[in-house]
């Protein structure tokens, strides 16, 4: 599934290829999105490139290639940043143990989040997953599951469910589930350095980002991870 702004600039892209041959500029891509930075433009290319849409040409200037269009020219309806953070954080955080299920209890799914660039976590109201009670202790708790591989290294695969304890703090080397600027929701390591945060991916090839405390808002913290083969 593609956000509003990558299915634009994918179409962007692909009409200016289709007219003139070469990819557009940053600055023009920049311009037709109305984005204020070239930094929005780079994260929507290398989360097009993550789910197979664009290929990056090595060691050549403006060389992106269309590799495939999504299958509906209209692009899904996406929350607004209000929205993505009330959906990470707000709902039925953990439904009563079903009758036939006594030691499991089904906490509500949350959509993908993407454990490589940041995508808006998406609510589905109608999936719920079943988490051994003995995997949670207190608190209120949801699951997402992981899209990318930016987490391998730590043992998060893409495709994975991961059980999240909400809350609005983590100690250092937590993975947590962060808000970044109020619109951008990801799986990382924590790591505070000074006055700044680092959001740390478990992956080499993975750059480490970081941000003014102010960017970054803590939505809850992993707790449990749930695989199925």
């Amino acid at each position: 599934m593609l956000t509003r702004k990558q299915h634009e600039l994918l179409m962007f892209i692909n009409h200016h290829l289709e007219e003139t041959g070469f990819s557009p500029s940053f600055d023009e891509m920049k311009a037709a999105l109305d984005l204020k930075s070239k930094s929005g433009i780079h994260r929507l290319i290398t989360a097009l490139e993550e789910r197979g849409f664009l290929r990056r040409r090595a060691h050549r200037a403006r060389a992106l290639e269309v590799m495939r269009l999504p299958g509906s020219a209209v692009p899904p309806r996406v929350d607004s940043p209000e929205e993505v953070a009330a959906n990470v954080v707000q709902g039925n955080f953990g439904r009563p143990p079903k009758p036939d299920k006594p030691n499991a209890i089904t906490l509500p799914l949350f959509g993908r989040i993407a454990a490589g660039i940041p995508i808006e976590a998406l609510r589905d109201q109608g999936q719920g997953v079943d988490v051994p009670i003995s995997m949670l202790g207190s608190g209120e708790h949801y699951a997402l599951e992981v899209a990318g591989d930016s987490m391998i290294e730590a043992g998060i695969l893409d495709g994975d469910t991961v059980v999240i304890r909400r809350g609005d703090s983590a100690e250092n080397g937590d993975i947590v589930v962060a808000l970044v600027d109020e619109n951008e929701v990801t799986l990382k390591r924590l790591r505070r350095r000074g006055n700044s945060v680092a959001l740390e991916p478990a992956n080499r090839n993975h750059e480490i980002r970081i941000f003014g405390p102010d960017r970054v808002q803590v939505q809850g913290r992993l707790i449990g991870l749930i695989r199925s083969y």
